[in-house]
């Protein structure tokens, strides 16, 4: 098999970490912005129960086609290369967000939410089968570390841009046009970056043809020997989204709610303090399943997770002096599943159906989020738009995170280059 240089496997991680980057900017965008471009956009007829209600319908959005996205065009990772997939799921969400400075009302936003959630399904599965490849097994932990914490570098980014430059109904625009910014990177991506060797490898045994003319290698992976671990890669992937998506975002229009009429810029302290403690988080996830063990380390974080979202929710408020420390907590927490699951879901995978596989089981649960937030929505409108509520409530579902794990395999001495099943 052919191999990289140094320079460039430092490229190529590069690309994957600055992708992941500014994933991380269009996933913080609306949580942070979603309240004053409903009330811009609605007018006369906004209130606090609508403003919460379009903020999960423009997440459902999102995860609906990020869901799309990562099975399309994780699968197209597999057929036409990691790097140019790479680069077309760049452009994808880069343009559409760019697009949303020009709407006029919630439907053109809804629609656009969902063309960027296609880029943004589509960067993970191969950004981190990009970068999984290229590095040998002993860095792994640490590459992984560092793709989970670029995804969260990028809500922190976008955090403090907030905190500094406020987004209100009188000023929101400008933050999509900012939102636009690696449409350049996706071309550089696309055309200028390396391609994984092992995938290469496997194009020249001709299995890639062979597959796509079955269809595409998405299929394989919902026949045996490959379709247990599809399901539980699924399961695994998606108790933190559902959780992130369903419970922990509720704290930033929480904060926005409380705080915002006195202090404009309270919700992106919030954002920033989550997204110090998620960087970390994402970080150091891998790090802790490389000692503890793959297993043992979802366990951990499953318990840890249902504790500190309760304990956020319930025993604290924004503006009290706990808020902000323990919305850091929670955020460390919860996101070590995201440190977790790029070392983790590539290993579950043969090289010929990696990416796709990877994106299945990352991104499949995005559709779960979609329904769970929006009937996080209904249930936050039916308990009187109480976000304490509705955020404890929904954040429960980390605790499946121990059942789960039971039935996953130990994949910690196991190649990246075999062809065979776990």
């Amino acid at each position: 098999m052919e191999s990289l240089s140094r320079k460039e496997r430092w490229i190529i991680l590069g690309a994957a970490i600055a992708g992941l980057l500014f994933d991380g900017v269009e996933l913080g965008l609306m949580p942070i912005a979603s309240l004053s471009v409903t009330e811009d956009l609605m007018g006369d007829q906004y209130t606090a129960a609508a403003g919460g209600d379009w903020f999960a319908r423009f997440t459902a959005a999102l995860m609906l086609g990020a869901a799309i996205g990562g099975i399309a065009i994780g699968n197209l990772g597999d057929i036409i290369g990691r790097s140019r997939a790479l680069g077309v799921s760049i452009l994808f969400y880069s343009v559409f967000a760019g697009l949303g400075a020009f709407v006029q009302t919630q439907e053109q936003m809804l629609l656009l939410r969902f063309l960027v959630g296609l880029g943004v399904g589509g960067v993970w599965p191969n950004a981190v089968s990009l970068a999984s490849e290229c590095w040998p097994d002993k860095s792994r932990p640490l590459v992984a570390g560092l793709m989970g914490a670029a995804l969260n570098s990028g809500v922190l980014l976008l955090s403090q841009i907030a905190l500094y430059w406020h987004i209100t109904a009188e000023s929101w625009r400008w933050i999509f046009f900012l939102a636009a910014f690696p449409t350049l990177l996706g071309l550089i991506v696309f055309l200028a970056v390396p391609e994984s060797p092992s995938w290469r490898g496997v194009q020249r045994q001709g299995a890639s043809p062979q597959v796509s003319k079955k269809g595409g290698s998405l299929w394989e992976l919902f026949r045996p020997p490959l379709l247990r671990v599809t399901l539980v890669g699924i399961a695994l992937g998606a108790i933190p989204l559902v959780g992130a998506w369903a419970a922990s975002k509720w704290m930033i229009p929480w904060a926005d709610k409380v705080g915002g009429a006195s202090y404009p810029g309270y919700k992106g302290m919030a954002q920033g303090s989550w997204a110090i403690g998620a960087v970390l988080g994402s970080f150091c996830g891998a790090q802790i399943a490389a000692y503890l063990g793959r297993r043992t380390a979802y366990a951990a974080i499953s318990i840890a997770a249902t504790l500190a979202t309760l304990v956020l929710f319930l025993g604290t408020q924004p503006l009290q002096p706990s808020f902000l420390p323990l919305v850091f907590i929670q955020g460390f927490v919860v996101t070590l599943y995201f440190g977790w699951l790029p070392l983790y879901l590539p290993e579950l995978f043969p090289t010929r159906v990696r990416a796709a596989g990877s994106g299945i089981a990352y991104n499949v649960g995005r559709f779960a989020t979609a329904v769970g937030v929006f009937l996080a929505g209904l249930l936050f409108a039916w308990q009187g738009g109480s976000y304490p509520a509705v955020g404890a409530s929904c954040g429960l579902i980390y605790a499946f995170g121990i059942l789960a794990i039971l039935w996953a395999p130990d994949t910690s001495k196991l190649s990246l280059d075999r062809q065979d099943p776990v």
